[in-house]
């Protein structure tokens, strides 16, 4: 085995790039999405901008970063038009990272340079949140908004209010509509400590409202992270001791909805991910992507599951290959689920295509029974609008949807599987013994009625669905007869 390199600025060409972007987050979705996609803009556009990384909690990663000088490498792996992709791409994106908590005043210093322009976060979803216990003195405040309006305000005094100088703030923590989240917890820190503002409250207030711009945005990649099994090979490959090395799947998405002061055009031309070749769209609203996603990615993973798992097929890629399983999946996903979404049919179906090259990842590995915890409350935020909007468009019920409701009844009988594999569902403590109670009757029908009927569940009494009953009861009555394999034949 030859003998490996370290990887530091003296042994890797290192870009030296103005520093345009304050990042809180070192984390491997962070390094893997976000920092690989201002790399490529930096390949491909004029962008010319590095990242200083701002770890958000007192423990985290930035000594590790700074040990490599900020470098480290992504590895993507996945399908793309069908072929197996496998990359290794060195990044250098970030310039530095610190620490606010040992190093408050080289974090607030970072307001006083010009060429900052945007603020990126993942702090993870409960980082976007407001705690009444923070103070404007503290070094740092503990929560992310509270450390954002401090460097704010520092920003606000260095320029003397400047228009020119407010902030594009883009969270990536996941919550539908973070940035609308995030601006009421900046309003919050605002006239928590407007006391301490003095007479720059209202100036400040009106500066950060007017001439600062917070995005809500959706992010789409999944990022494994760091390559455990892997690692030695891709080092030996890369020739390097990198230890930061961090693995994702080839597809990635980022919508950015722009804030309500500025066009989409102004954004467009200030962060030219779009103009790079990437997949990031700056939209008016984030909303139709962010239903697009819950229903053409979650929504068929999660009816897919029980029927794959009770057909004896473990694994996701697997069932998209299976003859039988194959087929529903599809069904589910374009000739259902795609006909209840408002977006352009040519956007969903490429969307749809890409969700099934990302199932059908020849690298990972997905067990199915890790997508059916909580299955009833992930059915009822997924796939339920959808069973209804098709039945509103079509005047009928879409089968295959209403077929993976049965088969998570069916799966939350528990028992074993016919090759012997245990059926283990998972879920809250009340719904389980519902399932316990109903099954335990033996009558498919009271099963239906039980679980349609229970309103903790739906946050409504699914009788009112017209036709839905029969189509369960008739469903369930089918998995009992033939076994669910056979079952899906003849839902096909």
């Amino acid at each position: 085995m030859k003998k490996l390199q370290a990887l530091n600025k003296r042994t890797a060409p290192k870009s030296v790039m103005p520093e345009k972007i304050i990042q809180f987050g070192e984390g491997n979705f962070l390094r893997a999405f976000v920092d690989w996609i201002i790399w490529n803009m930096n390949q491909r556009t004029d962008f010319n901008g590095s990242v200083v990384v701002v770890q958000p909690i007192e423990r985290g990663m930035v000594d590790w970063l700074n040990g490599q000088d900020c470098l480290y490498h992504v590895n993507l792996q996945g399908r793309e038009n069908g072929e197996a992709v496998n990359t290794l791409e060195r990044i250098d994106v970030i310039s530095r990272a610190l620490n606010p908590y040992h190093q408050n005043q080289a974090f607030l210093a970072l307001a006083d340079q010009p060429e900052i322009r945007f603020v990126i976060s993942n702090t993870t979803e409960a980082g976007i949140a407001f705690d009444a216990s923070c103070k404007l003195s503290d070094a740092p405040a503990s929560s992310y908004p509270g450390k954002l309006v401090q460097l704010l305000y520092r920003r606000f005094q260095t320029f003397g209010g400047d228009p020119k100088k407010g902030l594009i703030i883009m969270p990536c923590e996941l919550i539908f509509l973070n940035g609308h989240h995030l601006k009421e917890c900046i309003y919050q820190y605002i006239e928590l400590w407007k006391d301490d503002f003095g007479a720059d409250y209202e100036a400040f207030k009106e500066w950060f409202s007017k001439y600062n711009y917070v995005c809500a945005t959706l992010v789409d990649r999944i990022v494994p992270g760091f390559p455990r099994k892997e690692i030695k090979d891709i080092q030996e490959k890369i020739s390097y001791e990198d230890n930061l090395v961090v693995q994702a799947e080839i597809f990635h998405l980022w919508v950015i909805e722009k804030a309500e002061n500025m066009t989409c055009e102004e954004l467009r031309a200030e962060f030219p991910a779009e103009k790079a070749g990437l997949h990031v769209l700056i939209a008016e609203s984030e909303k139709p992507y962010h239903e697009r996603k819950v229903t053409l990615l979650n929504g068929p993973h999660t009816v897919l599951s029980p029927v794959t798992y009770l057909s004896g097929v473990d694994i996701v890629r697997d069932a998209c290959n299976h003859e039988v399983l194959g087929k529903y999946i599809h069904k589910v996903q374009f000739d259902e689920l795609m006909e209840t979404l408002n977006l352009p049919m040519d956007e969903l179906k490429k969307f749809a295509n890409d969700v099934l090259e990302r199932f059908n990842n020849p690298f990972v590995d997905h067990q199915v029974t890790s997508i059916m915890l909580n299955s009833f409350p992930k059915f009822q935020a997924r796939d339920l609008p959808g069973v209804k909007t098709y039945l509103e468009r079509k005047g009928e019920l879409p089968q295959g949807l209403v077929f993976g409701l049965a088969a998570i009844i069916t799966y939350y009988k528990g028992g074993k599987r016919a090759d012997g594999a245990d059926i283990i569902p998972n879920d809250d403590p009340k719904i389980m013994e519902l399932l316990k109670e109903l099954w335990a009757t033996g009558d498919t029908q009271k099963v239906t009625d039980g679980v349609l009927g229970a309103e903790f569940i739906w946050g409504e009494d699914l009788h009112g669905v017209k036709g839905l009953a029969e189509l369960v009861k008739k469903d369930l009555d089918l998995i009992q007869e033939k076994g669910m394999l056979e079952a899906v034949k003849t839902i096909l």
